[in-house]
């Protein structure tokens, strides 16, 4: 199992990021700071933690389908990547889709966090391209007739 590091921000460590089940797939991020995110503003939102990834991850910072569903508040750039070789304190884009203003506490789960192993690539430039069922058909095209 590999293991990726973490530090919190000082005063932060009761906001350690953890998964609410051992079957979850991502690691929820907790808010640093209380604030209110006016209906359709977009703030960063500190969450005191800092990651050290292998060299072969990511991890992705992505919605909470609660806060998504009930409050109309999202990750504006979901997912929000965060490369191997950042060691700045995380944030969140938080976006407020909603009609009302919405507080965020300190302490609030916000958004997730999953690690991803990235494959092993390299991109060839080639003067051919291969043909598919799809080809350049895209932006909605899926299904379509």
């Amino acid at each position: 199992m590999d293991k990726i590091f973490f530090q919190m921000e000082p005063g932060c460590d009761d906001l350690l990021p953890r998964k609410a089940h051992a079957s979850d797939a991502a690691y929820d991020l907790r808010a640093a700071r209380d604030l209110t995110l006016a209906p359709g503003a977009y703030t960063a939102v500190p969450t005191g933690v800092h990651i050290e990834l292998p060299a072969d991850y990511v991890a992705d910072v992505r919605p909470r389908s609660g806060l998504a569903l009930k409050h109309g508040v999202t990750v504006l750039n979901a997912p929000g990547t965060i490369d191997s070789g950042y060691r700045g304190e995380i944030q969140a884009i938080l976006i407020n889709h909603g009609s009302e203003p919405f507080e965020i506490q300190r302490g609030d789960r916000i958004a997730q966090m999953l690690f991803l192993r990235l494959p092993a690539c390299e991109l060839t430039p080639s003067a051919v391209l291969s043909t598919s069922d799809r080809g350049e058909a895209g932006f909605g095209s899926t299904g379509q007739k």
